[in-house]
């Protein structure tokens, strides 16, 4: 009774800090500007079955692909026994499910055994790729400081949690075969587990039993809180892409990739200049800002994708502009989104959930203007993004302001405007002079 209600009362802090920290998250995202990504629900559905459950565009480069397989199989089927555990946790019992189930939960257990092992090889290879190889794309300079140990860390975790999985088991099975399990005895001499049933006696077959109690326990305990820990950890931590990489896919631009949106204010100005009786419809007034300067600047889905991205660096290692030596890397653009936006909302925080200015920007202040006019919009970042995440819009609404606002465009191209201004055309030809060409 006892282990029962510490179980609930932690489960019960667990789930609460959880849904406040996810609340607050939401109310950054939603900070961003409305935009319609309500359109084509079978296609969308249709690209997230593909792209978020089926990780399509993570086979791009199979060896990674089959590593990130493996964890992401393994930490989807583990919800199953997951189900169990709590509710053993809940009312005192221990693998309540086994004896309904019979063969089936052998079945099941001895499956998300098997997949542990290879989470637990995809782990230690990932921490390799990190530390000893040194993988180009995953020791960027932004990857620095907190970014590399936040990776470290949740490998770290994941190890840590695989060990407990197999201290439960393990220990367990020695238990039950001795009839001194928690689980009821079906008289059938063993659990039956893939991994474990071989394991378990080979590592814990000699201890007393007093010492296989303590270390089931500290499997089972160990395993729920790092369940619990992870999942309050996931709202500070890149990680958070777990959860949110299903409605980032559903709601990707269904656009052609290299189609931009325009202003709709500057759209209608324009078809009046050309034709003054033009049927355009009445603005509700002039807009407050013609690009973007900072995140709340941009659209929710933009704040979206920010808080979706992995920082796995495929955009960055896609882009020409970062291979050529450039100052631009658009998975920094990401995380200085990120950054910015969840510097906002603690700014909210502290003053009863009101922005009160800070004198700082997503412009300028996070991102320089040298990286913005770095990028040749390719597109190359949002191809090769395994979550359909979107840089190269951040990128287009920070250049419109520079351009629109700040009048801040690099010469070229403030020549190139003062052309079209005065000659209707890229060119310094009199606009008398254009058709002198065809006269050749």
């Amino acid at each position: 009774m006892i282990s029962s209600i510490i179980f609930i009362t932690i489960f019960f802090f667990g789930a609460i800090w959880f849904t406040i920290n996810v609340r607050k998250i939401r109310r950054n995202i939603l900070l961003g500007k409305e935009i319609d990504r309500k359109d084509h629900p079978a296609q969308r559905w249709k690209i997230m079955t593909l792209v978020a459950l089926g990780q399509k565009k993570m086979f791009a480069r199979p060896i990674p692909a089959i590593l990130h397989l493996f964890l992401y199989t393994a930490f989807v089927i583990t919800q199953i026994e997951l189900i169990e555990i709590i509710y053993d946790g809940a009312v005192g019992s221990h693998r309540m499910f086994r004896p309904a189930l019979g063969g089936f939960y052998t079945f099941l257990v001895s499956f998300i055994e098997i997949l542990s092992v290879l989470a637990f090889i995809g782990t230690i290879a990932f921490l390799a790729r990190r530390n000893l190889l040194k993988v180009p794309r995953l020791v960027k300079s932004e990857l620095n400081g907190w970014p590399k140990l936040d990776a470290n860390f949740i490998l770290l975790g994941e190890l840590t949690l695989i060990c407990f999985i197999f201290m439960m088991n393990g220990a367990d099975e020695v238990l039950y075969r001795q009839g001194l399990s928690h689980a009821q005895n079906l008289n059938d001499g063993s659990l039956g587990l893939a991994i474990s049933s071989h394991l378990g006696p080979m590592l814990f077959g000699s201890m007393s039993q007093e010492s296989l109690h303590i270390v089931e326990r500290i499997g089972w305990w160990g395993h729920i809180m790092m369940v619990l820990g992870f999942l309050n950890y996931l709202p500070y931590s890149k990680h958070f892409h777990i959860l949110l990489a299903f409605p980032n896919v559903y709601f990707s631009n269904l656009l052609a990739k290299g189609k931009f949106t325009n202003l709709e204010s500057v759209t209608n100005e324009v078809k009046l200049m050309f034709d003054p009786n033009a049927a355009v419809p009445i603005s509700d007034g002039t807009p407050s800002r013609f690009g973007a300067k900072d995140v709340m600047d941009l659209s929710w889905k933009q704040l979206l994708d920010s808080y979706t991205c992995t920082e796995c660096g495929r955009c960055t290692a896609a882009c020409p502009a970062n291979i050529t030596g450039k100052l631009l890397s658009p998975r920094k653009i990401m995380m200085d989104t990120r950054d910015r936006l969840t510097e906002v909302g603690k700014n909210m925080d502290a003053n009863k959930g009101v922005f009160k200015d800070d004198g700082k920007s997503l412009l300028t202040d996070y991102i320089t203007p040298e990286e913005l006019w770095a990028c040749t919009s390719c597109n190359a970042c949002v191809q090769e993004c395994p979550v359909n995440i979107d840089p190269l819009s951040i990128i287009i609404d920070l250049r419109r302001f520079l351009v629109m606002e700040q009048s801040a465009a690099p010469t070229e191209l403030n020549m190139m405007f003062t052309n079209i201004e005065n000659n209707g055309a890229p060119w310094q030809f009199a606009q008398a002079d254009r058709l002198k060409w065809s006269n050749e």
